[in-house]
């Protein structure tokens, strides 16, 4: 049995907005799964409008997850069914990837919403 260690730092909003709290230790979560198989962490960089989004995919055993920045946090997204594409909720938000695009929402939006972001890959994993 294998063990996949991954890190998920979270930046908190007073540092990205310029406040001086540069001491501040910024909080960070390792996670440890246990696979028996292969297990692989692919980047994918999304063009979003005018927004960059680097996404991470780990795929380990029967745990696929997605980890996207969203409201300058790093959130860990893990999949859910779809009748097509993949599919990855956390709380309120769903990353819905399909052939060459993806989308995000707010699920608790009114039902007809606008996604938060519609994207596009620019770029391929190596």
């Amino acid at each position: 049995m294998r063990h996949i260690h991954f890190a998920l730092i979270s930046l908190g909003c007073a540092l990205l907005a310029g406040v001086s709290h540069a001491q501040e230790i910024q909080p960070r979560i390792t996670l440890s799964l246990e696979v028996a198989g292969e297990a692989t962490v692919n980047s994918i960089t999304y063009q979003c409008g005018s927004k960059t989004l680097a996404v991470s995919y780990v795929n380990a055993g029967p745990n696929l997850l997605a980890i996207l920045p969203v409201e300058e946090q790093s959130i860990l997204f893990t999949s859910a069914i779809a009748a097509s594409g993949a599919r990855y909720t956390a709380g309120p938000y769903e990353w819905w990837t399909k052939g060459n695009e993806a989308s995000l929402r707010n699920l608790m939006a009114e039902e007809d919403a606008k996604p938060l972001l519609e994207c596009s890959v620019a770029n391929q994993p190596q």
